[in-house]
């Protein structure tokens, strides 16, 4: 019994922390914005306890810091910290492309290349659509490159620039659209120094986009 206890708890921090991280990422809890333990928890209908563990992982992973009170508050993700992170992904990310080449499936490609026509045929995509398809390719291509600590690395700083880009709204309705689609063609071609190359120019341009709108 105390092992099922156990495990429910566990499930329930999990799914709680699930929920609080897809709500940050969402810009629904806002930079800024202070965490109320008690009403968040009855909000989402747990308990205390699986709470604090989904908060404590969070402050964990520098999404949750302290204010001058020592009151837990959402991060406000700066233009520095947006760069610095954009700054690790071009470091890393181009290798993943490079070492995910040989190694990703068909069946994840022909998944890819669903979801960036599906983009690409709609005149309005669902902004959820399209961070779907970020998700997929980016971190999908993390795990493909079979460096877990580089996927972990891709993970984090995707973090700090989707929120960051939520936040602001400077994504554009199609973000990307011709990088993604020369990423997926470099990688169908099996060709490691073009999805690296692909990779690079796709991030220096996000860094730019960002920069000439401050």
């Amino acid at each position: 019994m105390a092992e099922q206890e156990t495990g429910t708890e566990t499930s329930l921090a999990d799914e709680t922390y699930r929920a609080l991280l897809e709500e940050i990422l969402s810009a629904q809890l806002a930079g800024g914005v202070v965490v109320q333990e008690r009403r968040l928890a009855a909000r989402l209908g747990v308990s205390r306890s699986p709470m604090r563990d989904a908060l404590g992982r969070l402050e964990g992973q520098g999404l949750l810091v302290r204010n001058g009170k020592s009151m837990l508050t959402v991060r406000v993700i700066t233009l520095k910290d947006y760069l610095n992170s954009l700054t690790m992904r071009l470091l890393v990310e181009p290798t993943a492309a490079a070492l995910a080449c040989p190694e990703i499936t068909e069946s994840k490609l022909a998944e890819l290349a669903a979801m960036l026509h599906a983009i690409d045929e709609d005149p309005d995509p669902d902004p959820a659509m399209i961070w779907r398809f970020d998700d997929a390719l980016h971190q999908g291509l993390g795990e493909a490159s079979g460096n877990p600590f580089m996927a972990e690395t891709i993970v984090q700083m995707r973090r700090y620039t989707t929120i960051f880009e939520r936040q602001r709204r400077l994504a554009q309705r199609k973000p990307g659209l011709e990088d993604h689609r020369e990423i997926l063609a470099a990688l169908a071609a099996r060709d490691p120094e073009a999805a690296r190359q692909c990779m690079t120019q796709h991030l220096e341009k996000v860094r730019q986009r960002v920069l000439s709108t401050y």
